[in-house]
């Protein structure tokens, strides 16, 4: 098959190329042919096998899923153009600019493998989680695997069963956090009214948990921001961590940092979790196809 004919096969394989294993917090191990990532790490990182990679790249596959192209233009660090242009020749159409976006720009993904050392989690801006650093997974769990709703956090907060998450008590109470995020949700309904995916997570919230329903007919909206919340590990017990939202400007998405004081008893509970936490990122939530 030729490379006219194999367009999206030859864009893979040359953008594979391209990325260095540090590139994506990856040690460079073992004797390389090239300098690139192996198939086997960009499998892993987009949540792939590698045989449905490889059938990819030799233009055995053509149409990937959305969620699959998706996955591969965030593990491939693509920009916005060259991620549309994956879409393109996956025969799938464009995201479109009034849509909650799942793409992580390659200056956040550097930052990312730069600072794998740190507790950080990327979320989209209706708090589906995309990737985390090891430090996250060991502090709260490996995030559930597909399907990508499961790891929301409006959901885990109003439709989990008491106790099946691990999520964190925040100094300023459990009921003003829920009003917070419920808040920070009406927002970005105001920037995507007309997103279908954040239309679909409201419905579900508001017929299922009489709370959501109750803070979402109140109208209010506003930004998370900076809060102390605590964290029960099974390990060390209770962390208390500073959390902060960063944003990236031209983009949605909401970058969440726990840290704490250099020389508190957190900041040692934290090295003691960095011990376990030797692990790339997590990888995009596409399934194994």
């Amino acid at each position: 098959m030729t490379e006219e004919q194999n367009q999206l096969g030859t864009a893979l394989h040359r953008w594979r190329d391209r990325l260095a294993p540090a590139d994506v917090g990856l040690p460079a191990t073992g004797r390389r042919r090239a300098a690139g990532l192996r198939r086997e790490e960009l499998a892993a990182l987009a949540g792939l096998s590698v045989d449905y990679l490889v059938r990819l790249e030799q233009g055995r596959a053509s149409r990937p899923s959305e969620q699959v192209a998706a996955a591969l233009a965030r593990a491939l660090q693509l920009e916005a153009s060259e991620r549309d242009h994956l879409y393109r020749l996956a025969h799938l159409p464009v995201p479109g600019s009034g849509h909650i976006s799942t793409h992580i720009p390659p200056s956040v993904q550097r930052l990312l493998a730069a600072l794998t050392r740190e507790a950080l989690a990327v979320f989209t801006a209706d708090w589906t989680l995309i990737t985390c650093t090891g430090l996250w997974a060991a502090l709260f769990g490996e995030p559930a695997q597909p399907p990508a709703d499961q790891r929301n956090l409006v959901r885990e907060t109003f439709l989990s069963e008491p106790g099946s998450v691990p999520l964190p008590r925040s100094e300023r109470g459990r009921e003003a956090l829920e009003a917070a995020l419920v808040a920070d949700l009406r927002a970005t309904q105001g920037a995507f009214p007309d997103d279908p995916r954040l239309r679909g997570l409201v419905q579900e919230c508001a017929g299922r948990s009489p709370r959501f329903a109750q803070l979402w007919s109140q109208g209010a909206a506003g930004a998370l921001g900076h809060d102390r919340k605590t964290v029960t590990h099974p390990s060390v017990g209770d962390i208390t961590l500073d959390c902060d939202i960063l944003t990236v400007p031209g983009s949605d998405l909401r970058i969440v940092a726990y840290t704490a004081a250099a020389g508190t008893p957190s900041a040692e509970q934290l090295d003691f979790l960095r011990v376990t936490a030797a692990r790339a990122p997590l990888a995009s939530p596409t399934g194994n196809p």
